[in-house]
């Protein structure tokens, strides 16, 4: 996209500054955005992204202090009565959130949102013309059924769905400006590549302007025209989508686009990795790379788990053969998973990505006990825990660690952090007090965290630190398998670095077996050995990270690496068309 000759500015801010307590998190910004364009503003966690949004349309908490500038279409906000800023926000501007789960009430439908949303924003009133309002809105973001859509309540509709029912929100009134805070995180590659070409078509469509906040620079070099990078609440670099990512000026702007994982990188800095590092595994291959039949799988090759260790050979942690998981609900039954396999050894990564729905979580949650299972091969590390009685499954089970997508719901925030590490070992009970400190000790050093952090509680950390905490807990009890389940989804590509440094660097000091679940698959490319890819419950695709991920057979496969978000990727169309 390009901005058409003496477009004037739909959005200004003019040396913008954000006080609390007196300490500036926004130090005086300058940001433009012009009809027809996506402006990006990015950075990392705490870098004034969302705050500079929330002060721009009169959301700021109570006790900040905006100063300076923000001006639409020429009229100022800065100074607003609350009155009047609820009058501009209900036409003018529209507001994607981050969470949209957290942006419509849980105990009403969409179809009650959007009534009362647009009673307020287009005076829209009475049954027929809410639901035909309503129907037009849900059916302009893509949705194929909006009837079903405005009948169901948030937590019946998946994650692109409820983005794109926010959108639809936002778009009521037709507002002149969008802003859109991180709309894509967490969402699955293809889910997220639909909201992103839907927020390209409603700039083209609409001719409106859109203030993109992200810390994405992947999202940035797919969307965005113009890029404001903020750091620590200053502009440090700000120009055109190429510039900036061809050749920033700023030590700070390059080092967020080298943190962005890129597959083909992630690749060649793994070598070898993905063909089977394990001298065990190998030996039992006799040296030989699997067979085709045996890296595509569909659901006949799929069923069992890959060809047995042979003589001398490291025993598997875990080896499963013939698994499926069948959730029962009224009206009927689910089959979550549906016949698939995997052996992991000692010290290797088996990767797990699909889309959401595809059985990804359910698999993990099956290796770790949470849910009835069918299976003819069951076994962590070398028992059958269906085998055993209630005390030794507990057991068995107390060796395998969880690692959840979201640690602040999964860290008791009245605890201390060493409380919650510390937790696994009290309720084993063969532990001191003493050697319980000790040991969450060694644990945070693991993951690179002070032994002060022990006294702190959840919510001083930051989100890299906390999912770093979910680590060194997963670990505590020495697990023999670690299953993360979508770890760094949520969280700055620096910070997602590091934890996947920590991460890896655990599993070389100790050698526990790991299933990562993920939806991003450069990071699994940066990790994994070995790549399941599920699609609604079935493998379609099993081998080598090297084979799956760079010369994938299968076509969903395919899909999902055309998917990925590439900052490079606009510029290399651009040189092929000029």
């Amino acid at each position: 996209m390009s901005a058409s000759p003496g477009v004037d500015e739909l959005l200004a801010l003019d040396g913008l500054r954000v006080e609390i307590g007196g300490r500036a998190v926004v130090t005086g910004l300058d940001l433009t955005v012009r009809a027809g364009r996506i402006t990006a503003l990015v950075g990392e966690s705490g870098s004034g992204k969302s705050m500079t949004a929330l002060a721009t349309i009169g959301l700021q908490p109570r006790v900040a202090a905006v100063h300076g500038s923000a001006r639409l279409d020429g009229e100022e906000l800065v100074g607003r009565s609350a009155q009047q800023m609820r009058r501009i926000r209900s036409g003018r501007i529209g507001m994607i959130f981050q969470e949209p789960g957290q942006s419509l009430s849980p105990v009403m439908k969409v179809s009650a949102v959007f009534r009362d949303v647009l009673a307020v924003r287009e005076d829209v009133r009475g049954a027929t013309a809410v639901r035909r309002r309503t129907r037009e809105l849900l059916e302009s973001v893509g949705l194929p059924d909006p009837a079903r859509t405005a009948r169901s309540y948030p937590h019946e509709l998946s994650g692109g769905e409820l983005q794109r029912v926010v959108i639809a929100l936002a778009l009521s009134g037709d507002p002149a400006l969008l802003i859109a805070d991180e709309p894509t995180t967490a969402l699955d590659v293809t889910v997220q590549r639909g909201i992103l070409d839907l927020l390209v078509r409603i700039v083209q469509e609409r001719e409106i302007g859109i203030l993109l906040i992200t810390h994405d620079m992947g999202v940035v070099g797919e969307i965005a025209d113009d890029v404001v990078v903020l750091k620590d609440g200053d502009a440090v670099e700000q120009g055109g989508f190429r510039r900036i990512l061809s050749a920033p000026e700023e030590p700070y702007t390059r080092e967020l686009l080298a943190a962005v994982p890129r597959l083909s990188e992630s690749l060649e800095r793994t070598g070898g990795r993905g063909s089977g590092r394990d001298p065990g595994r190998d030996s039992a291959a006799g040296g030989a790379q699997p067979s085709a039949a045996a890296d595509v799988v569909g659901r006949s090759a799929g069923t069992g788990a890959e060809a047995s260790a042979g003589p001398g050979a490291e025993p598997p942690v875990v080896r499963v053969e013939g698994l499926s998981v069948e959730y029962r609900r009224r009206g009927g039954a689910h089959l979550a998973l549906d016949d698939v396999g995997m052996e992991i050894r000692r010290g290797e990564i088996h990767g797990l990505v699909g889309e959401s729905g595809s059985g990804k979580s359910t698999w993990g949650k099956a290796l770790a006990g949470l849910v009835p299972v069918q299976a003819r091969t069951l076994e962590l590390d070398g028992v059958d825990p269906r085998t055993l009685g209630a005390a030794e499954r507990r057991a068995a089970y107390a060796r395998v660690g969880l690692v959840f997508q979201d640690p602040a719901s999964s860290l008791n925030p009245r605890r201390t952090v060493g409380w919650s590490i510390g937790e696994p070992l009290q309720l084993a009970g063969r532990s001191s007090r003493a050697e319980i400190g000790r040991r969450v000790a060694e644990a945070l050093e693991a993951v690179r965290l002070p032994a002060s952090s022990a006294s702190r509680l959840p919510h001083e950390l930051s989100g890299g630190q906390r999912q770093r905490v979910s680590i060194a807990r997963a670990l505590i009890l020495d697990p023999a398998l670690l299953i993360a389940d979508e770890p760094t989804s949520a969280l700055d590509v620096t910070i997602q670095a590091h934890v996947i440094d920590v991460l890896r660097e655990a599993i070389e000091a100790t050698r526990f077996a790991c299933v990562f679940i993920s939806h991003d698959l450069a990071v699994v490319g940066s990790l994994a050995d070995r790549v399941t890819v599920l699609r609604q419950g079935r493998a379609v695709e099993q081998g080598s990270a090297q084979q799956v991920l760079g010369n994938p057979r299968h076509e969903y496969t395919r899909a999902l690496l055309a998917s990925v978000p590439d900052p490079e990727r606009r510029l290399h169309e651009s040189d092929r068309a000029a």
